[in-house]
């Protein structure tokens, strides 16, 4: 419900503001079908190229590459490459591009925009090859810009004729694949010529090495064995000797040791000597030969020739057995001096061949890293060669990373301006700028537009709305804009308000709050005053009195805007009022007041009319006379003093102490609401007791009255009374 207010409220104000409305909205619509008459047709061709793939034959993609796909700033720079002046330079001098910017120029010359700038054929006859002036006229034409967040990038041209948008996007594109083309496989080339001139410079250097490498060894003498350098070779095989040689010394030591410590206890049973079959003969001889003696001894006596030689035979035996260990000994000693001379001579050649070892290691050491240095060059060389063969095979067969997507073709329809869109586009516009216009007036207008606004800011209720008189046609048209122009006049006004039951309904509501507010049964003095002019003050006064006295009472209608009086002729009093007499001659004691009193000719209503303009109603209104005139007119039923405008004279403040109460009339859609709390407060300074407002000439379609219903027409002063 809220919603529908607030929509509800927003047609109101633009509703209000119609006529503003409808005058923005025809002149921007008018603004959008006049430029869809005179803007020159554009056709656009556009054609797409797509940028940043792998080249062909590349198996693996660099991590350098995987970045650069998609990498916007690379799309970016794409875009910049399309659109620089050297790009198109370039395209100016394809093929048919001169003649298509010619004919296009020619074609545009006639148009309306350049009649009125002054451009013709004097700016075609400027654009020649390689000119500042023609790449000045293709450049803002051409269009450049990528599609989504793709990689594809459209390069389309705008002209007014389809075969020169197409001839000119086309020249782009291809002159920018070329250009990718060409510059890509320069960049190859360039690139293989200088890692072949690196590869021979290797294959060079690789050869130096080598030879360096060999010649080394040749005078390091490094030669290699069966299965390691021969020096390497040459120590582990006297390493060999030398422990053999050591395991012999230390054994024939052993040996040695073994007699000798045998021999000393007087033994033979070393094994060492044992192992002698000579000496194992001996004693078996000497074991016979003792058997002998002993069986000898018992039977013959120790001097017994046969003893005696049976022991001199076994002396012989021990000494030949003692000569034997000698032997023995002796051969031992010597088999141990001669390992242990050979164990120093194979240490002596063990050092030796150490430091030569020695020698050799640091030489092999320099040999390897001469190796090192001989493999790493070798690899480079391998992996340039390897670059090298694959940069000319991909310029051989180089068609860009840059590829063509799709050329422009000829454009059927024209770009701009499309008529349907156009002209919806421009509908949309009037109508948003109508609604912001009507909007932002209705917003920046004081004026009285709402009763209860008014009220509460100014403190002072609202009697009654009074809606504004229309004369009536049967025009649907000027019964759409009526309300707005000239206001109907007075005398036709109060006509026409006397068939109309809006206005009596306000009227009723009005007298009946006035009698509540006064607070008097009777004689009541009510002063009708407003802000400015045309307001709707006097046509209250007299048509409250109408309705009133219609009612029965006795109502009298006393015209204080003397400065402007208007009763003569909306009562037809004839020219004597205009001449003298009326109220300027009570208020100077000429005449008396019930002389002053003319009949309207409707029953009950009689009126004072103002007399003649005076320009000193002021102080006429602040002497005696008037507040006598008012005491003399108690003796009616109601008073209703026309008084000038508050906002004006001061002829309003002086009238508002000598009245019962004050009635103040405000203008709908006129009457400013801070003028108007102006002068309530102004009225009030003076003493004048402010009862309410009316406002006045109130726009039904607008603001619709309670209950509006046909009622007999009233019968009005001046307007045909009986």
């Amino acid at each position: 419900m809220a919603v529908l207010a607030s929509r509800s409220g927003v047609l109101v104000r633009i509703w209000r503001r119609k006529v503003l409305f409808s005058s923005v909205f025809a002149a921007v619509f008018g603004t959008a079908v006049l430029a869809l008459a005179i803007l020159p047709t554009r056709y656009v061709a556009a054609g797409a190229v797509i940028v940043a793939e792998q080249e062909p034959g590349t198996d693996r993609t660099s991590a350098a590459w995987a970045q650069k796909i998609g990498d916007p700033a690379d799309l970016e720079s794409q875009l910049l490459l399309v659109r620089s002046t050297r790009t198109l330079r370039l395209a100016m001098a394809y093929p048919g591009v001169l003649e298509a910017a010619r004919k296009e120029c020619q074609a545009s010359a006639g148009g309306l925009m350049n009649t009125i700038l002054r451009k013709g054929g004097e700016a075609c006859d400027k654009l020649q090859p390689d000119s500042t002036a023609l790449l000045e006229h293709i450049e803002p034409r051409y269009t450049v810009g990528t599609v989504g967040r793709s990689r594809v990038i459209n390069i389309s041209y705008q002209s007014p004729l389809p075969d020169v948008a197409q001839t000119m996007a086309n020249a782009l594109v291809t002159v920018f694949l070329d250009d990718q083309r060409e510059n890509m496989a320069k960049s190859r080339e360039v690139a293989a010529t200088w890692l072949w001139r690196e590869v021979k410079q290797l294959d060079t250097s690789l050869r130096e090495e080598d030879a360096k490498i060999q010649s080394f060894r040749r005078a390091k003498g490094l030669m290699r064995g069966s299965t390691a350098p021969i020096t390497s070779e040459r120590l582990t095989s006297i390493s060999q000797q030398l422990s053999s040689a050591e395991a012999a010394q230390a054994e024939a030591g052993a040996r040695l040791q073994e007699i000798l410590s045998d021999k000393a206890r007087g033994s033979i049973n070393a094994p060492a000597v044992m192992a002698s079959r000579a000496i194992g003969d001996l004693k078996q001889q000497m074991t016979t030969i003792t058997a002998q003696l002993a069986n000898a001894s018992t039977v013959l006596g120790p001097n017994h020739p046969s003893i005696q030689a049976l022991q001199r035979e076994r002396e012989s035996l021990q000494l030949r057995l003692s000569r034997e260990v000698d032997s023995i000994v002796a051969s031992s000693r010597k088999i141990y001096d001669g390992a242990s001379a050979l164990v120093v001579s194979l240490k002596r050649q063990m050092e030796t061949q150490k430091a030569d070892v020695g020698s050799a290691t640091d030489a092999e050491a320099q040999v390897a890293n001469m190796l090192r240095n001989v493999e790493i060059k070798r690899a480079q060389y391998v992996d340039l060669y390897k670059r090298a063969s694959e940069l000319e095979t991909e310029r051989r067969v180089l068609i860009g990373s840059t590829r063509l997507v799709s050329l422009a073709e000829l454009p059927a329809k024209p770009f701009f301006p499309k008529p349907l869109p156009f002209l919806a586009a421009g509908l949309t516009l009037a109508s948003l700028l109508a609604t912001a216009a009507a909007l932002l007036r209705d917003r920046a207008d004081g004026s009285v537009r709402a009763g209860s606004n008014l009220a509460r800011q100014t403190g002072i209720p609202i009697l009654a709305q009074l809606p504004q008189v229309r004369q009536g046609s049967s025009n649907p048209v000027s019964a759409l804009f009526r309300g707005h122009g000239t206001d109907l006049p007075l005398r036709l006004a109060l006509r026409q308000g006397a068939s109309d039951p809006g206005l009596q309904d306000g009227l009723r509501t009005l007298f009946a709050r006035l009698s509540l507010a006064g607070g008097r049964e009777g004689g009541q003095k009510i002063l009708v005053t407003s802000t400015g002019p045309r307001e709707g003050k006097t046509f209250t006064t007299l048509a409250l009195a109408s309705l009133v006295a219609a009612s029965g009472r006795r109502v009298l209608a006393i015209e204080c805007d003397m400065r402007c009086p208007s009763f003569h002729e909306v009562l037809d009093l004839g020219p004597q009022f205009a001449d003298g007499g009326g109220l300027g001659a009570v208020l100077r004691g000429s005449i008396l007041p019930r002389e002053a009193v003319v009949p309207t000719g409707t029953p009950n209503l009689d009126a004072i009319p103002a007399g003649p303009a005076i320009a000193d109603s002021t102080e006429l209104l602040m002497g005696d006379h008037m507040a006598d005139l008012l005491r003399w007119a108690g003796k009616y039923d109601l008073v209703l003093i026309d008084s000038p405008p508050a906002g004006l004279l001061m002829d309003a403040c002086v009238l508002a102490k000598l009245a019962d109460g004050v009635l103040c009339c405000a203008r709908w859609g006129r009457s400013q609401v801070a003028a108007t709390e102006a002068t309530l407060a102004a009225l009030q300074e003076s003493g004048g007791q402010i009862l309410g407002m009316a406002v006045t000439m109130v726009e039904p379609d607008t603001y619709p009255l309670y209950e509006s219903r046909a009622v007999p027409a009233a019968t009005y002063i001046g307007v045909g009374a009986a």
